[in-house]
């Protein structure tokens, strides 16, 4: 658990509550893997320069930096990226400029292991927020997965099993999916991950996404829902008895993605009854009532290729996170392709947007004066392991 530092704060009028300081970024979770470090005296939001000290400090900084920016990002941050992608993408553009001292990701904490396990032990990874983490990648700690297994062996099932680990997962997960024979995915190639599972064993792990897990298997592979079952790390023995994970092909954690996960049939409902000829694509994060009802599925790099391939004048009404969506929206715009937000409440990631501008004016500025900030790193084992369920997924046909 990494010391928490901050400037004191002012008076208030009355005492903020322990997830109140946690929420502002003030405290650490006891019960997360990971503690939270506030930077210290960050510039005012409302700084009118703080565009241009960002872009002179990146500029002083030259070849030194290389700034990464995740899709749901904040267009203020942005519009500073180097390269713009998912958090796969982003890893391996990273590991591809070794020269490149500082690798500055605009994205969350477990993006920010992967870079550091795929690139050099030169280059220095930084995170201009520790507080952006990721809900999800939260929903599976080191120790809930290996009491998890401890389960499949008393169940007589563990050496059947193959753990598959969304790329959504800290590189403790990555690590032991890695020591157990498993591999990596991402949205994009989940069902090649779980062929190939498939042919090293009997049944799948999945971590720590069920809704990916799930839609993969009954909507791309065939399964039915009843091949799949759900471990609750908070019940005794997941919540399920011997028998059903003798049955399961399909073992899903259970996690999700907060905002994909907060889509509904009901959302799909209402904006085909609100804007008729809709095309509805989501992530297939989304909850499985959700896909099945959907017109497309696919990851964010499908919805973006899916848009710029659409004929003007069509409509869409896209399951993802708010930055992507609005970005796509006035991007395509002036083509006449009406894109719009598939739930009719707003919701960013929260933690994505821990990475404002204030932040990454801070980070830029501190490396150029150089002072290494925030800094992730992954431990030799960790990575060790890590990687070689990373090595898996790479070599996947």
């Amino acid at each position: 658990m990494r010391a928490v530092t901050t400037a004191q704060p002012t008076e208030l009028d009355v005492q903020p509550t322990p997830l109140a300081l946690l929420l502002l970024g003030r405290e650490a979770d006891p019960k997360s893997e990971r503690g939270v470090e506030c930077p210290g005296d960050l510039p005012s939001p409302s700084d009118p320069d703080l565009v241009a000290r960002a872009r002179a400090a990146k500029e002083k900084l030259g070849d030194k930096v290389f700034v990464l920016g995740h899709h749901y990002q904040r267009d203020e941050v942005i519009q500073f990226a180097d390269v713009t992608g998912d958090s796969f993408k982003l890893a391996r553009d990273a590991a591809a400029r070794p020269e490149a001292e500082y690798i500055v990701f605009c994205g969350v904490h477990f993006m920010a292991e992967s870079a550091d396990i795929l690139t050099s032990d030169d280059q220095k990874v930084v995170l201009p927020d520790l507080a952006a983490g990721c809900s999800m990648a939260d929903m599976a700690t080191a120790e809930q997965v290996a009491e998890c297994w401890d389960v499949l062996t008393e169940a007589g099932v563990a050496d059947q099993v193959v753990p598959v680990s969304y790329m959504n997962s800290s590189a403790d997960i990555k690590a032991f999916t890695g020591r157990h024979g498993g591999a990596i995915c991402t949205s994009s190639n989940a069902e090649r991950a779980l062929e190939w599972a498939f042919q090293q064993g009997e049944k799948v792990l999945f971590l720590p996404d069920q809704h990916l897990g799930r839609n993969t298997a009954v909507r791309d592979m065939g399964m039915s829902l009843e091949d799949c079952v759900l471990y609750n790390p908070h019940k005794p023995n997941g919540g399920l008895t011997a028998e059903q994970l003798r049955d399961a092909k399909m073992i899903l954690w259970r996690g999700h993605c907060s905002v994909h996960g907060r889509f509904s049939l009901e959302s799909v409902e209402d904006v085909r009854a609100r804007i008729p000829g809709v095309n509805v694509l989501v992530h297939p994060e989304c909850r499985h009532e959700v896909v099945a009802a959907a017109d497309y599925v696919g990851s964010t790099e499908y919805i973006i290729k899916a848009l710029e391939a659409a004929p003007a004048g069509s409509k869409w009404a896209i399951g993802t996170e708010l930055n992507l969506v609005r970005r796509l929206a006035n991007r395509f715009a002036p083509e006449g392709k009406e894109i719009v937000f598939l739930d009719k409440t707003v919701c960013f990631c929260s933690t994505m947007n821990r990475i404002d501008l204030p932040h990454l004016v801070w980070t830029l500025e501190s490396l150029a004066e150089g002072k290494l900030v925030n800094r992730i790193e992954v431990d030799r084992e960790t990575e060790q392991f890590a990687k070689l369920a990373l090595e898996r997924m790479l070599a996947l046909p």
